[in-house]
């Protein structure tokens, strides 16, 4: 009986960061790297800082017009920022 190791190397890594328990950590920095696609490069623009905690965005944008736009947008910018990231990373977004 011969076995055979062949696998795509999607599905290797797919398994690699199951094995090692980083496909949180990965899907995180996914949805981080996705932020000025879904609000586009003038909103991009003032966000000075990302970061995820405890399935929770904390954004900093320094306009606090802009921060109040934003909050107005909060679950449809959730919804688009886990599409676009494949999983359900965050649950809610903090603007500060």
């Amino acid at each position: 009986m011969k076995y055979s190791n062949d696998q795509s190397l999607g599905s290797a890594i797919k398994e690699f960061l199951h094995a090692y328990r980083l496909e949180e950590k990965f899907n995180e920095t996914k949805l981080i790297h996705s932020w000025e696609k879904v609000v586009g490069k003038m909103v991009a623009m003032h966000t000075k800082d990302l970061h995820v905690r405890n399935k929770i965005l904390f954004v900093r944008i320094d306009s606090p017009a802009l921060r109040n736009e934003l909050s107005y947008a909060r679950e449809t910018i959730v919804k688009s920022l886990n599409d676009e990231a494949g999983a359900e990373v965050i649950e809610d977004i903090v603007f500060k």
